[in-house]
């Protein structure tokens, strides 16, 4: 079972909130591999996969790091239904779509919307977000928006 403080469980207000769909075990101490859907709250007729990695009680024992989950992810979004946008940030950054955390400080999971208005494609960003080094794993995937609304 995951590690995570009641405090961080909170998420920012226009997130979405991860329902999980798969856990597969991955080795003989516990790790799995967890996989949680993501509807995109603003984005109707979207919903993302994010896959990640969830240490077990055992490794966080015996290599002393408590707190912490790798950085780790994977995202496949796809059009599941009549795509309708809503309100959604139309800049170059975009908008986080989920955001939960993966240690107890510093180091929180995100997957954010750029919309890409040009080539009427939504792009979806994971990635890890560290105070103190920042991470270079990331994942995209992108939806279509072939004649949406």
């Amino acid at each position: 079972m995951r590690f995570v403080p009641a405090l961080l469980l909170a998420l920012a207000a226009s997130s979405a909130c991860a329902e999980e769909v798969g856990r597969v075990g991955v080795d003989w101490v516990g790790n799995d591999v967890v996989i949680e859907a993501i509807a995109d709250p603003k984005v109707e007729g979207v919903t993302c996969h994010v896959a990640y990695f969830d240490r077990s009680l055992f490794d966080r024992i015996s290599n002393g790091n408590w707190f912490e989950d790798p950085s780790n992810a994977s995202i496949a979004c796809r059009q599941t239904g009549p795509i309708t946008l809503g309100d959604i940030a139309r800049g170059p950054k975009g908008e986080t779509v989920f955001s939960e955390s993966r240690s107890l400080i510093f180091k929180s999971l995100k997957v954010t919307r750029i919309f890409d208005e040009q080539n009427q494609v939504l792009v979806y960003l994971t990635h890890a977000r560290e105070v103190s080094q920042g991470s270079a794993k990331m994942a995209i995937s992108t939806v279509p928006l072939y004649g949406s609304k």
